[in-house]
């Protein structure tokens, strides 16, 4: 490992980690959370905005200057930031920023990105409605940063994103100064590094992530720069950076913030390596077998809405019972109970079609909010194992892990961290005492004329879904686009069948179903068209109108099950009416659906459900609560789970070295 020597403040910053945020706890959490509320009480929002009118105001200064001219000014401007930047600069800043969008992409920056992208460089979190401009929001705000010549990474929702969005504006990166690049699934180490020396950098969390692990891994004991500096004093071999594919974290821009910090955030990537392990194996089929055996209600009781399984007495005794003919396999008590426990969560909690599909006879997970599959990953501690033998397919080896980390805790390393996001309101308390991250949210451009339908409520999931097929021909006879959602990909297969049966064509986009997916969701607002989409496929796509369905009324958005959160639904609904268009939305919902199957006893849904056929006016009234509730419900408890997930992992990095990371990794 050799290479030119770098300066010590770039060695510094290429491994350097701020001191993680500040996890707060009990009465310091309490009053963390009033600090939050403080800030955002609103004041930003009016600064903004006038900042915001000050910087088109200023532009128009700028239009005058010919290109040269602007690319002077572009270039002092640039140098000013790196070394003298106040508060004062970056109205001035941002209006050259805008003249230039302005004239390498032919977009006019509006105030309200304008307020997006001063959100960002203040380290916001900045709520933007479908089809705002998120995009440009991000460039405006990555030029203040990548000014200052520290590493940005701008995280993106998928691969396609990163590189349309790193091409797309690199015209306009380069006009200010700067280089774009981004990184992608299959790139070669030597292409990553190229890219990773750009002043912007486009990827998604699990590629940037999984780069810094193997940097992390790549350095071994040398993690910390003194260590380095003393080795290099001391030895004829000294070390070097030059293996590194990144230059370090600094700053972070989020787009789809929601998803990446909040869905994704307890996913832990993982460096791993396969090893054989045969006594593995052989007890995760002996374990299936056991829990065959047991009987539901009578050797184990199972909770839906924590995914949990007790054994009761009868099960404790039935189990010892049959690992006496398994000796070998299950000499270990705890082994032996928590495999045949991860064999029942295994046959009662994950469903084929809906949190994993199988291809090429092997199980494909498939994220949970965006219905897309997840080829990379795999469940840990012989779940992944016990759904392959539930499935009858051959074993994976188990991994051996070389180095993990939470999304989570990653993005908690970053020194400043901002983001976009259409929703995030919903879950602010928990962005600002894990991340720090106070939200804002922005005006939209023009008034949103979404007009929302009355929610329809059943007693069985199968007169829901006759309901959504008739509301689906009533809207397509107006010639009207219809875009549907639904939350697994199960659920779109069944009605992807009555729909068939109905007579009515359309396009399904599902986890097995995502070639061309951004085309696809572009082209669901022509005339006619009806897309059955699982959840939030083709996320970060804008639907645009075709010609003549503004006329008729827009996009008409059936969103056939409540989701888990209240956000989600309202990214459903942001797919139609953007930019002023007109749009509408009917929600359709039973008690048969997984959000109250999880969370309300049998007893509460057979009685709402009876209430509903009884006493209908009454019962959909209580029905919108009832949902909402659960739906709150629910957000509370992930929440704590994501908690819980981060306060264990901190334990385990401070307990025990497992992570494969150097210490500078435990939080404070």
């Amino acid at each position: 490992m050799t290479t030119a020597a770098a300066t010590p403040s770039a060695d510094h910053r290429l491994t350097h980690l701020p001191d993680t945020k500040t996890l707060h706890r009990g009465l310091e959490a309490t009053l963390w959370g009033a600090v939050g509320w403080w800030r955002r009480r609103g004041k930003f929002l009016e600064q903004s905005a006038a900042e915001a009118a000050a910087v088109l105001a200023a532009q128009t200064v700028h239009q005058g200057l010919s290109d040269r001219q602007l690319r002077e000014a572009i270039v002092a401007e640039a140098v000013k930031y790196r070394r003298t930047a106040t508060a004062a600069d970056l109205v001035p800043g941002l209006a050259l920023i805008a003249e230039t969008a302005k004239r390498t992409l032919n977009l006019q920056p509006y105030r309200e990105q304008i307020m997006g992208a001063l959100a960002l460089h203040r380290g916001w979190l900045a709520e933007m409605a479908t089809g705002e401009g998120k995009t440009l929001t991000i460039g405006l705000g990555a030029v203040l940063a990548g000014w200052s010549g520290r590493p940005l990474h701008i995280i993106t929702a998928n691969d396609y994103l990163a590189e349309r969005d790193a091409i797309g504006l690199r015209p306009f990166y380069h006009a200010c100064g700067l280089t774009a690049g981004h990184v992608q699934d299959g790139m070669e180490a030597d292409l990553r590094r190229l890219n990773y020396s750009r002043d912007v950098v486009y990827g998604t969390s699990k590629e940037i992530l999984a780069d810094f692990l193997r940097d992390r891994l790549a350095l071994g004991e040398f993690q910390d720069e003194r260590r380095r500096a003393l080795h290099s004093l001391l030895s004829e071999s000294p070390v070097s950076a030059e293996r590194l594919l990144q230059r370090g974290l600094d700053c972070a821009i989020v787009d789809e913030a929601d998803h990446v910090l909040i869905d994704e955030a307890v996913t832990p990537l993982i460096i791993s390596q396969p090893r054989e392990n045969e006594l593995l194996t052989e007890a995760v089929i002996a374990a299936h077998a056991a829990a065959a055996e047991l009987t539901a209600g009578t050797d184990y009781t199972a909770e839906p809405k924590f995914q949990e399984i007790t054994l009761t007495a009868a099960g404790r005794a039935h189990l010892e019972k049959i690992a006496e003919d398994h000796a070998r396999l299950f000499r270990n008590r705890r082994w032996k109970s928590e495999l045949v426990m991860q064999a029942i969560r295994a046959r009662e909690f994950y469903l084929r079609g809906k949190h994993y599909v199988v291809q090429d006879e092997r199980i494909i997970i498939v994220d949970p909010t965006t219905g897309r599959p997840s080829p990379q990953r795999s469940w840990r501690q012989g779940l992944h194992q016990a759904i392959e033998v539930k499935e009858g397919l051959p074993l994976t080896k188990p991994s051996e892990n070389l180095a993990s980390l939470s999304f989570q805790r990653f993005f908690r390393l970053y020194r400043k961290l901002s983001g976009v996001t259409g929703t995030g309101w919903e879950n602010r308390r928990e962005l600002w005492q894990i991340y720090h991250l106070p939200i804002v949210v922005l005006p939209t451009h023009r008034p949103c004329v979404r007009r929302m339908e009355p929610a329809v409520f059943t007693p069985t999931a199968a007169e829901k879904w006759g309901l959504v097929v008739e509301e689906v021909e009533r809207v397509h006879a107006t010639g009207r686009p219809v875009l549907i959602g639904c939350g697994t990909v199960s659920a779109s297969e069944t009605l992807a069948t009555q729909l068939t049966a109905a007579g009515l064509q359309f396009e399904l986009l599902t986890a097995i179903h995502l070639k061309n997916e951004a085309k696809m969701v572009a082209e669901a607002g022509q005339a006619g068209r009806i897309m059955l989409a699982t959840n939030l496929a083709g996320r970060g796509t804008d639907i645009r109108l075709g010609e003549g369905v503004a006329e008729q009324g827009g996009l008409h958005v059936v969103a056939a099950e409540r989701s888990f959160a209240g956000r989600i639904d309202r990214q459903l609904y942001g797919r139609c009416a953007r930019q002023g268009d007109p749009g509408s939305v009917r929600q359709f919902a039973s008690y048969e659906d997984d959000l109250v199957v999880r969370y309300l006893p049998r007893g509460v849904r057979r009685f709402l459900a009876w209430l509903l056929v009884r006493w209908p006016k009454l019962g959909r009234a209580w029905s919108g609560r009832i949902f909402a509730w659960s739906q709150r419900g629910m957000t509370r408890i992930d929440f704590r789970r994501r908690l819980g997930v981060l306060e264990r992992d901190r334990w385990l990095t401070e307990s025990l070295p497992l992570s494969g990371l150097d210490a500078s990794l435990k939080e404070r």
